[in-house]
């Protein structure tokens, strides 16, 4: 593809991207052909764009994570341009395959000072957010890319941390949603969120968090649609090395259960995605080990829960689940 080393890397990651994406084609086809529905609808992929090249990001400004990473930057705004490109490379390659790219979100979770830099316009908690701005932009050019294109493609908005308060180089998902600009509210009607589960009591449900402050902002955001597209349990803080003891395994278990069965009652609640199924050893809440050969209690949990809803009957208790 011409141009590819500089809108979607070098060009052997593009030809790892090609051979995923025929991968998924595969799948889609296998699932239509089984279900007899519309091409590509059992199986659904999200394009969710994420990391800044060097040569695309702002000049350092802002309130800086002591962990950010050159790829933290915001997209500058000349870089816009090349991000439309990214996107129609995407969608030129998805045709070429025979690919349904339906699902598409602007950036991984950009409340989020790893992922996009900077959150607030100086290091106090009180300062005035700045990344709601930075990833408004990305919105509109990835509304407009897809808009231009034509077809049937859906923006997933947010893609948040699950963080239920700010700090001064951070924003809580509910700072993050009442910061947004109107038009970008009503670019969607789904929205997204990450939220891992832990055995320590938590004060706050991240989605119904999330769901009040997309309320509070009325209109088009009013009973959006939420998806949870990241959740799983690990160590006692999620994404932290698990520890060698059953115990942890089976309390992070049953704390999962007890999300499944919140969120599974919640009419807006439209997807529930678990991260990762085999172990990512750098955020370890698999359901497999890495080494392919230990299951962890979470993945009998989804089996149960698969199992009970294809027959129709209730979920299971997280305690008899995670047994």
């Amino acid at each position: 593809m011409s141009g590819c080393a500089r809108a979607v890397g070098p060009c052997a990651a593009y030809a790892g991207i090609r051979d995923e994406l025929a991968a998924i084609a595969s799948q889609q086809r296998e699932s239509t052909a089984g279900s007899g529905s519309a091409a590509g609808t059992d199986f659904q992929v999200v394009i969710d764009i994420m990391g800044t090249p060097a040569w695309a990001a702002r000049r350092l400004s802002g309130c800086q994570h002591a962990g950010a990473k050159p790829a933290s930057q915001a997209p500058a705004q000349s870089a816009l341009a090349e991000y439309r490109v990214l996107i129609r490379s995407l969608l030129a390659l998805a045709a070429r395959e025979g690919v349904a790219l339906e699902w598409w979100s602007p950036w991984n979770e950009p409340n989020d000072p790893v992922f996009l830099s900077p959150q607030r316009g100086s290091c106090s908690k009180d300062a005035p957010p700045l990344a709601p701005a930075l990833y408004s932009e990305l919105a509109r050019a990835m509304a407009g890319e897809l808009r231009a294109h034509g077809g049937q493609h859906h923006l997933l908005l947010g893609e948040l941390n699950a963080y239920s308060s700010g700090s001064h180089d951070r924003l809580s998902a509910s700072e993050f949603v009442a910061a947004l600009p109107a038009d970008v509210i009503c670019l969607g009607d789904a929205w997204s969120i990450h939220a891992y589960a832990s055995p320590a009591a938590a004060t706050v449900d991240p989605v119904a968090a999330l769901e009040a402050a997309l309320d509070a902002r009325a209109g088009c955001a009013r009973g959006a649609r939420v998806w949870i597209t990241e959740t799983g349990a690990g160590a006692p803080h999620p994404g932290s090395p698990r520890r060698a003891f059953a115990a942890d395994d089976q309390a992070g278990c049953r704390a999962l259960g007890s999300q499944l069965l919140r969120w599974s009652r919640d009419p807006r609640v439209r997807a529930i995605l678990q991260y990762t199924f085999r172990e990512d050893p750098a955020y370890p809440v698999g359901l497999i080990g890495a080494e392919l050969s230990h299951l962890y209690p979470t993945y009998r949990l989804w089996l149960e829960w698969s199992r009970r809803k294809a027959a129709g009957e209730a979920p299971p208790t997280p305690a008899a689940a995670c047994a």
